[in-house]
């Protein structure tokens, strides 16, 4: 959502970036008291949401259900009070004109309908992601939802294939949709908020999605005729990259927890296409014992790697690794708590990403050429493998039950053991490719953003503001 208001403002319109009280918490603790002051024409604003502070960086992230519930009940009226204190500040900041909201805060589009003005809904994850969770309210009139047994995680329920998904030309297995599917109860708040969230999202004028149309193309032809004009502008950290110059723009940054940078120096000294570089996010938990078993895979594996262990990746524990795994990994393992991924991905040590496959996540990789190993964990991470292993052939999977012998053998695989390790790793060079030709001039993303300008901000709405 920072990019696309960065690009907005490259544009030429005055922002104003509305973040939730609990972000702004999160985000003022970690980058310092004076990081959001923002420019003249960029500022921050904060609305309640309800929820308790953020006291302690081990808590930061792991609170996205209560978010959205938060939200949706909360923040309707606090935003239509920032937006009518900008309305009647008399020119001191433009009156809003437009109001670019989260794809799952729509409460932004009843805002937009009380004052009259377009609302253009950026929808952040996958176009196949999206595409699985406009299945929700389908499953459910098809009897396949609820799930009837409480053991449907081992039972073989989730094995369930459907075949009306367009434009997926195959069976694709319950397991594959994402995740809020996975209960037994018929008023599961999480399911009943994605059904209601994709009953709003039709409404909005148009939906900005981060991808690219050579990557989804099929996807985003499936969702055309049942959601609004759709602009693909992805990925958008190419895209800013690409489009913007001004230093002080780029550096508003929104980062959760404290940027190491040593690990820049270490992946330096490492050859190139070497390194297994391993995150699972800002947000995935795991037990122990999938700590243990990615430690030893990693370890039998013999690649060097750099693993992203934030304070809370492991739930309720304190991470601890055995002592015979440190002397196994010494001088090939680095442990930073958290990195500039961007800038990791496009090192060119980095020759594999084990990951959560978060869409973030995945779109960085794309753009560094970085061939992926996904462990998906929730939300529509299993839908974005799902694509990266059959559609894309840029990754592979793991079980979500994991085992060290099963990480071993596919982290070699995807650093060169074989045939198909090779066909994936130059899939993933190809779709590099393909981002840099849709974000550069004349491109599809490119152009599909002076499109959405053009087409909704200038035509529908002359005045020069934007409130995200």
């Amino acid at each position: 959502m920072l990019n696309l208001a960065k690009l907005f403002h490259h544009k030429g319109f005055h922002i104003t970036f509305v973040n939730t009280e609990y972000n702004h918490r999160c985000l003022l603790r970690t980058r310092g008291p004076n990081s959001l002051d923002g420019l003249p024409d960029f500022h921050f604003r904060a609305i309640p949401d309800g929820l308790p502070s953020c006291d302690s960086k081990a808590t930061q992230g792991r609170n996205i259900p209560s978010l959205f519930y938060s939200t949706s009940r909360n923040c309707l009226a606090p935003l239509c009070s920032v937006i009518s204190e900008i309305n009647s500040s008399g020119g001191v900041i433009p009156p809003v004109s437009c109001i670019v909201g989260d794809g799952l805060m729509t409460f932004t589009v009843f805002a937009a309908r009380q004052f009259g003005i377009p609302i253009a809904t950026f929808w952040t994850a996958s176009a196949c992601g999206c595409l699985g969770y406009m299945q929700y309210a389908k499953l459910v009139e098809h009897g396949l939802l609820p799930f009837k047994d409480d053991n449907f995680m081992t039972n073989g329920d989730l094995e369930t294939t459907i075949e009306w998904i367009p434009p997926v030309q195959k069976e694709i297995s319950l397991k594959y949709i994402p995740s809020s599917i996975r209960t037994t109860d018929k008023n599961n708040p999480v399911l009943n908020f994605f059904i209601q969230q994709f009953e709003i999202l039709p409404k909005a004028n148009v939906i900005i999605m981060n991808t690219f149309d050579s990557l989804e193309h099929q996807v985003l032809e499936a969702l055309s005729s049942r959601l609004p004009p759709i602009y693909p502008i992805g990925p958008i950290n190419l895209l800013v990259a690409e489009s913007i110059q001004d230093a002080k723009l780029k550096d508003i940054g929104l980062d959760l927890w404290d940027v190491q940078s040593e690990c820049m120096k270490w992946l330096d000294s490492q050859q190139p296409n070497s390194v297994v570089y391993v995150s699972f996010g800002s947000v995935n938990v795991m037990s122990p014992q999938h700590l243990v078993e990615f430690a030893w895979g990693l370890a039998n594996s013999e690649k060097p790697f750099l693993w992203i262990v934030r304070p809370n990746l492991v739930g309720g524990e304190t991470i601890s690794l055995p002592a015979e795994f440190a002397a196994e990994t010494e001088g090939r393992g680095m442990f930073v708590k958290w990195c500039n991924q961007e800038e990791v991905l496009k090192h060119p040590s980095v020759g594999g990403f084990l990951t959560h496959s978060g869409w973030n996540s995945t779109m960085e990789s794309i753009v560094g050429g970085v061939a992926m190993l996904s462990w998906p964990c929730f939300a529509e991470q299993p839908m974005n493998s799902y694509y990266c292993k059959t559609e894309w052939g840029n990754g592979l999977e793991i079980g979500s039950d994991v085992k060290r012998e099963e990480v071993e053998k596919l982290v070699r695989v995807l650093m060169g053991d074989g045939e198909k390790g090779e066909d994936i790793r130059r899939n993933a060079r190809e779709w590099k490719t393909k981002a840099e030709e849709a974000c550069k001039f004349g491109g599809s993303s490119s152009t599909n953003l002076d499109r959405l300008i053009s087409e909704m901000l200038i035509e529908i709405n002359s005045h020069a503001k934007v409130s995200f």
